[in-house]
This record gives C-alpha cells, structure tokens and sequence, in this order.
C-alpha cells in the first residue's frame, strides 16, 4: 500500500529511511507546539486551544502534501506571520483574534485560487528578487525585535522608545544562554537544536524554582476556546482588505521559496528547473491555512526544516505524513508546552530571524536603486512593528525611485497596482 501511494522504489526510497527523514525533520520544527501557542496568547487566545489548533493544523498539512503532492515538505503554522496576527492585527491595529482568524481564512482561499487558475507565477515573477530578499530579512528583523522584548532584552524607555533591560535577572540570561546553545547545537548539525535549547533553558528554571509544572503528559486541552470562531463578516472592512493581502504574499513567497529550494536539496527539480506537482504542492499550503484558521490558529505554511529530513533521505510524502503523526502524538503534552516561559521560546524567535536575514544575500548591494527600498521594507516591520506597512513601504519606494531614476522599464504592471492599492490604504487610514 505505501508503495502504490508513495512510489517508493521509484523514488530511489524506503519506509524505514522516510521514517527517519520525517522524525528528523519534526525534531527540527517541533518548536512551533510551543512557540505559536505563546505568541497567539498576546492576542488574548486560549494558550491551551491554540496549542491543540496548532498540532492539527501541522497534522492537516503534512497529510495532503504527503498523500496528495507526495513530497517530503512538513507544514505548520509560520513564523512572522503568527507575530503579524498577534502584534499588528490584534495587538497594534486592534482587530480582535476572531477576525484575524477571518482574515487569514480568506488569504488562504485567494491563496488557493491563485494556485488554481496558476496566477501565482506571474505575481511573484512581478516582484523583484532584491525587494523579495528585504521583505524576509525585514520578517526575520521583526521576530528578532519580537524575541529581545520576551527576553526582557529590550523594554519600553519613554526617553528612547526602547533601551536595554535588566541583563542580570534571570529571564535575560536564560535566554541569552538558551541562544548560544541553540547556535552551538546547529553548527554541529544536531537535529532539533532550537527545540533542544528551548528545553534546556524551560528544565534549568523548573529545576530552579522559577517556573512550575504540572506533569507532562495528559489529554488534550479542549479546543472549544477557538474552534470555528473566526469572524467572517468582520474580516470583509475594507480596512482589512491590505491585512488578507498581506498574509497572502508573505505565504505566497514564503512556501514559493521553501518548496523550490528543499527541492534543489533533494534533486526534485526537472530538466528545466521546474517542481513537477507544484500546484498540488500549494494547493495542500492553502487548504491547510483554511484548516488552521477554522480550528484556531495563523497561516499554516511550509517549513524550510523540512531540508532536514531530506538531508537524510527523505524522498517522498511519506515523510511528511510521519511527521503529521507525530504532531498528533504531540497532543498529549500539552502539560509541558503550559510550562515553556517566553524567555525560553525568546532565543527561538532570535535565532530564526538571524536565519532570515540570510535572504539578502539576494539583493544588488551596488544599485542603490535596489538598496534603498530593500532597506526601507526591512527596516520599516520592526520599527512600525507592522510586517504589512513594511511591505508597503518597499513597494512604494521601489516604484518611486525607479520612476524618478528613469528605470521605468524595471515597474512592473504588478508593481504600479500594489503602489495605487498601498497608497490608498494610506491615505483612508
């Protein structure tokens, strides 16, 4: 039966190697069980709901990528995306979280048209590569901004806007250790570093007496809290309309990016550079982010951590619905997710936004006609604390100074559209 669904030998496979490859690569992701959970608890969330949304999200995912796509990439809700939902849409704009979820379920079903009527290619082809690179630093730069004010690293100074905290209490040097283990651990390529760090750092202040803990293991936590309460109606104001585009183009780029380069790790790419099946590929992205928002939770997206599992031999979906198992078997600890500290989920947050930054590596350092709004956009998500103004903002200077600098022929059609839509937003605002 797993032969027939997954072609194994044709894929140059064996149960017991994706069996291998998908724990790898859950180790890898596993973070998110607790991360999400707290970062969605700021926007006044049930922690214990969103933690059993977020296993069946992953869940949901990881199966119709590996039943439907059979490809060994692992879906789980994203980072950024779940800091855009809970500081800038709840916590910074004032929506409540029921619509949010809203806004999140209708980007998953413009997601999932675009896919569908293969529109897709020509928007991201429309956005340049170097603005492409800023907007997923400026992400990175904004989880990090995220992880320093849960460490007590960076608080609220009415003199400076920001300044450093107490460095000698104990959350700012636990999470400061928790970041050099996570870094050591993924330099020696050991699988599940950030998780491993997270733990260390949670047992260090159990064993101190700082946080308490109720056992380990036990039912689920009801889900009732979230379960179909994203508000429909309310996600339709007109205000919204940037926030749902917004979640889509993160994703959009988000999953375009992870599919194409865990498939040049694996050598899936066609004669032509191409991924066969991508459209199956996004498809299960876009139903698993419709999924997550009716069970409670942000964008369901596709992890990059799933290079990890492939890096060991992961070929084929079966990967991915190992890894789908285990977030189910995750559920049954939910005691020890109730018990992580932000401070101990904060190096997580700073590690992978040092990650992200990677991605300018794509960009022109020596056009400063690509420079300026790439460091615009990057710059602008942290400081505006919102991932949507600085998206704004690169598209709009990026447009601008092209037009001024008589590189017009650079503006896409694409380009000129979201300056109009952005500015607008603007000026309405």
């Amino acid at each position: 039966m797993l032969e027939k669904l997954f072609k194994l030998t044709e894929n140059n496979t064996s149960v017991r190697q994706e069996i291998i490859a998908g724990s790898t690569t859950f180790l890898t992701m596993a973070y998110i069980i607790f991360v999400n959970p707290s970062l969605l608890a700021a926007a006044g969330m049930d922690q214990g709901a969103v933690f059993v949304a977020t296993c069946l999200a992953a869940t949901i995912g990881c199966f119709i990528m590996g039943f439907y796509a059979n490809y060994p990439v692992a879906l789980a809700p994203g980072m950024g995306l779940n800091a855009f939902f809970a500081f800038t849409v709840v916590g910074q704009m004032g929506y409540s979280w029921q619509v949010a979820l809203g806004a999140v379920f209708f980007s998953g079903i413009c997601f999932f048209l675009l896919s569908a009527f293969k529109v897709r290619e020509w928007i991201i082809n429309s956005i340049p590569l170097s603005l492409r690179g800023g907007i997923g630093a400026g992400i990175g730069l904004f989880l990090g901004f995220l992880g320093l004010q849960n460490a007590g690293i960076v608080v609220d100074n009415p003199a400076t806007l920001v300044s450093m905290g107490d460095m000698t209490s104990w959350g700012p040097m636990m999470a400061g250790l928790g970041l050099i283990i996570i870094a050591a651990l993924y330099y020696r390529g050991v699988p599940g570093s950030v998780m491993i760090g997270i733990l260390a750092i949670s047992v260090l202040s159990i064993v101190a007496g700082e946080v308490e803990m109720n056992g380990v293991v036990s039912m689920p936590p009801s889900i009732a809290p979230t379960l179909m309460q994203l508000d429909l109606a309310g996600a339709l104001e007109i205000g919204l309309i940037s926030i749902i585009f917004s979640f889509m183009f993160v994703d959009m780029f988000d999953t375009s990016g992870t599919l194409i380069a865990v498939a040049q790790k694996g050598k899936m790419l066609d004669k032509d550079g191409n991924l066969p099946r991508i459209g199956r590929a996004l498809m299960a992205d876009s139903t698993a982010t419709v999924a997550g928002s009716m069970l409670g939770t942000s964008t369901t997206t596709s992890f990059v951590e799933s290079g990890a599992g492939i890096a060991v031999g992961g070929r084929t979906g079966l990967t991915a619905v190992v890894v789908g198992i285990l977030f189910l078997v995750a559920l049954f600890f939910s005691p020890l997710a109730a018990a992580i500290p932000a401070y101990a989920t904060a190096p997580a947050l700073i590690f992978v936004a040092v990650l992200m930054t990677h991605s300018l590596t794509t960009v022109d350092w020596d056009d400063i006609t690509d420079v300026t709004p790439v460091g615009i956009a990057a710059l602008a998500m942290p400081l505006t604390y919102s991932i949507a103004t600085g998206i704004a903002f690169g598209i709009i200077s990026w447009t601008g100074i092209k037009l001024l600098s008589g590189r017009y022929k650079e503006i896409t059609p694409a380009m000129i559209f979201l300056t109009i839509l952005f500015s607008i937003k603007f000026v309405i605002a």
